[in-house]
């Protein structure tokens, strides 16, 4: 067994587990934070993904010790402590970028690291193309989309200088 210290959601949490155990698995299990979705056990669908240090990882391909030390969010860490939604939240909540909602959590935390690394704007090609490896069956993604460019400015906090198409 391993002991591993990492911050979760800007909290600190420590755990044991052995050296296989993934992080999507230490998350739902032993840290009880389930917006982490698991869906297809193979890394192809996205639901699984949460930040590390600052970028989205699929925490199904990601092993709980290689967590050790690292900063990581997942959906549960993004509204506010009064329950006000992170702007891409409120972006898929205004623009109905969800049916089911299972694939939501790995979209939104996918959205939010495609829109701040392009701090100077994205095209609908741009976020579709970033948004490979994240499968929603339900929506058509066109939702998801509008959602991502209408995040962009709240995000940057200022106009889209390029809108999404």
């Amino acid at each position: 067994m391993a002991q591993i210290n990492l911050t979760v959601n800007g909290k600190a949490a420590h755990a044991e587990v052995e050296s296989r155990t993934l992080l999507v698995e230490l998350l739902r299990d032993q840290l009880h934070l389930t917006g982490t979705h698991v869906g297809c056990d193979t890394s192809q669908c996205g639901a699984c993904v949460v930040s590390v240090d600052g970028k989205s990882v699929k925490s199904c391909t990601m092993l709980a010790v290689q967590a050790e030390g690292a900063q990581v969010i997942t959906i549960e860490g993004l509204a506010a402590a009064d329950g006000t939604l992170h702007p891409m939240q409120e972006m898929f909540r205004e623009h109905h970028g969800l049916q089911c909602g299972f694939c939501t959590p790995g979209m939104v935390m996918s959205g939010i690291d495609l829109v701040e690394s392009h701090p100077d704007g994205l095209t609908e090609q741009q976020i579709r193309e970033g948004l490979e490896g994240n499968i929603c069956r339900c929506t058509g993604y066109h939702n998801i989309v509008k959602a991502i460019a209408a995040a962009w400015p709240l995000m940057h906090d200022k106009q889209m200088p390029q809108a999404a198409e």
